[in-house]
């Protein structure tokens, strides 16, 4: 059994995920601390909030976590989670954990927030087929625009505005969509997702 740490920055969806995260049967844990919530053996950054918020809740231990990813900690973040990989958001002030290069911006869709059932498109993360896992639950104003899109490996388009559904790179892997709220195909993902980072 592994240690699952679900870091709690105040406004995260904690009770779903963290109720989809057992049923992987690893021990799931909350941390407010982010120097203590990289004393696991897989970090989940959770969805749901305001980036500035979660950037300034993250601060104190910023650099100890970015390292612990740097290093090969494995990582999953859910959509504001996702985002918090990313260096800076135009939501608010504050620094993300900078482990994949780009930023957060507004999305380009006359109607945000996008909120409800959406694609899943060209997914080159095999995990994706093995969940049966083509649409996904959203619920989110800001996209990621990572400066290298070879770490996209699924998409979703909003009105005229293609952006990424998931990205990995290195030891991390996030989604913008829910999967904990995606019916039993996103729960599997989920499950696949901790499977392959553990391995």
């Amino acid at each position: 059994m592994k240690r699952l740490t679900l870091f709690d920055y105040g406004a995260g969806n904690l009770h779903s995920l963290g109720k989809a995260l057992a049923e992987t049967g690893h021990e799931v844990r909350v941390e407010t601390d982010p120097q203590r919530a990289i004393e696991t053996d897989l970090l989940v950054l959770p969805g749901v909030g305001a980036f500035q918020l979660a950037a300034a809740r993250l601060a104190p231990g910023r650099e100890e976590m970015r390292a612990a990813l740097t290093g090969g900690l494995p990582a999953i973040g859910i959509c504001l989670g996702m985002q918090l990989f990313f260096d800076e958001s135009e939501e608010g002030e504050g620094k993300g954990l900078g482990v994949v290069a780009g930023r957060v911006e507004r999305i380009r869709s006359p109607r945000v927030p996008h909120i409800g059932w959406n694609s899943v498109e060209q997914a080159a993360d095999p995990a994706f087929a093995r969940a049966g896992l083509d649409v996904a639950y959203y619920a989110h104003s800001f996209v990621c625009r990572p400066a290298d899109e070879d770490v996209v490996t699924a998409w979703t388009t909003e009105g005229e505005d293609r952006f990424p559904a998931a990205v990995r790179a290195g030891s991390v892997a996030g989604v913008q969509f829910h999967p904990e709220k995606s019916s039993r195909e996103g729960v599997r993902l989920l499950a696949e997702m901790v499977r392959e980072a553990l391995r």
